[in-house]
């Protein structure tokens, strides 16, 4: 199939090696189709990456500093929508952990120009951007969040937060996955994702994918109902009237 400009797929390198992350950006360039959009040293910055940039395909080395690509492999696993993963290192005995984390190819260096060209071929997978399309998905549904926590770097898919929490100085992350607690503020949180994010209090943001309804108890506390029985939250009178204006925003029909 012939590879248009509006088609070009994008490509993350991450390689602790700067001579290593020129040859592939090199390699990649001399393909048509894809394009180099960025590079990391290691695989935390390889997450912040990959959620900053959302690649098509991430060329991943095993062996580098802090986390491995194995580790930030595992984490890309648990994405909606991960990007293509290519292992690109100069150790044969990662391969069968590399079909664990449903890696598309591995590659061993020096990586050879029609190998890549055959493994980037093989991912054939839809881009982010005709997913998009196809499942009418809203903009940034795809987005995710890089959290710094004491295991390394994670990645959140905007669309499984529940609700932000916080408290005293930390910010708690209610997603499908469980809980993270993160150093961002509710104020960035919301500034950065007001589609996504809608303050319904003080100490609380909801994802909005999962308000239900807004109900008023007896006492006259306001509550977020959830969908598909996830709980409730209190409302502040402050905030009341724009879950409201959501709601009505937004009601099918």
């Amino acid at each position: 199939m012939s590879t248009s400009a509006t088609t070009t797929r994008s490509i993350l390198i991450a390689d602790d090696e700067p001579l290593a992350r020129e040859r592939l950006r090199r390699l990649v360039e001399a393909l048509p189709g894809y394009r180099v959009c960025g590079e990391a040293a290691d695989g935390d910055t390889a997450l912040k990456q990959v959620a900053a940039l959302e690649p098509d395909v991430l060329l991943l080395d095993i062996r580098m500093p802090g986390m491995d690509g194995m580790e930030a492999a595992t984490q890309l696993e648990k994405l909606t929508n991960p990007p293509a993963l290519i292992f690109c290192t100069a150790y044969d005995h990662y391969a069968i952990q590399a079909f664990d984390v449903r890696a598309a190819a591995y590659l061993l260096k020096p990586v050879r120009r029609e190998a890549l060209a055959d493994a980037l071929a093989r991912t054939g997978r839809i881009n982010r951007v005709q997913l998009k399309t196809l499942t009418d998905l809203s903009e940034n549904d795809g987005e995710q969040i890089a959290v710094r926590t004491h295991r390394g770097t994670e990645l959140i898919d905007l669309a499984d937060i529940q609700h932000c929490e916080a408290d005293q100085k930390y910010v708690t992350l209610h997603h499908s996955h469980g809980e993270t607690v993160c150093d961002y503020t509710l104020k960035e949180l919301e500034t950065t994702y007001p589609r996504q994010l809608l303050r319904i209090h003080r100490h609380t943001l909801v994802g909005v994918r999962y308000i239900q309804a807004l109900k008023r108890t007896p006492d006259g506390q306001n509550l977020v109902v959830l969908r598909d029985n996830r709980g409730q939250l209190p409302v502040s009178r402050r905030h009341a009237s724009n879950v409201r204006q959501w709601l009505q925003e937004h009601r099918p029909g």
